[in-house]
C-alpha cells in the first residue's frame, strides 16, 4: 500500500491535467510499435524504475483494454525494478549496463510479438 495508493492517486490526478496528454503525444510513435497508446508510458516507466507495484497502480486509472494490459504486464514482468536489480547484478560482478539493455530490448520485442499475436 505504501507504493500502490500514492501512485494510483497521483496518476488519477494527472489524468485531469494536461500532463498525461502531453506525454502521450510525445511517446505515441514509439508505443504504437508495440500496439500501445502513448499513455502506456506511465505504467511502463514507473514499473521499470520504481517497482512493478507502481506500474500496476498506474495502469488502473488509465483504463486500458485486455490486449493493452497483456502487453504492459509482459513488459513489466521482464523489465521491472531496473535500478535495484542493476545494483544487485553489479555486486555479483556482472556487466549491469548490458543486462539492463538486454532486458529493455527483450521486453519491447515480447510486447511487439504479443501485439502481433493478439
Amino acid at each position: 500500500m505504501k507504493v500502490v495508493l500514492p501512485v494510483y492517486l497521483i496518476v488519477s490526478f494527472l489524468t485531469y491535467t494536461p500532463v498525461i496528454n502531453w506525454l502521450s503525444k510525445i511517446m505515441t510513435p514509439l508505443m504504437q510499435l508495440i500496439g500501445l497508446p502513448g499513455e502506456a508510458t506511465v505504467p511502463i516507466v514507473l514499473g521499470a524504475l520504481v517497482s512493478v507495484y507502481a506500474g500496476i497502480a498506474a495502469v488502473v486509472p488509465l483504463g486500458f483494454d485486455v490486449k493493452e494490459l497483456t502487453i504492459i504486464a509482459a513488459i513489466l514482468l521482464i523489465a521491472h525494478d531496473i535500478p535495484i536489480e542493476a545494483a544487485v547484478s553489479k555486486k555479483t560482478g556482472s556487466t549491469f549496463i548490458s543486462l539492463i539493455i538486454i532486458r529493455i530490448i527483450v521486453a519491447f520485442v515480447v510486447g511487439a510479438v504479443i501485439n502481433l499475436i493478439m
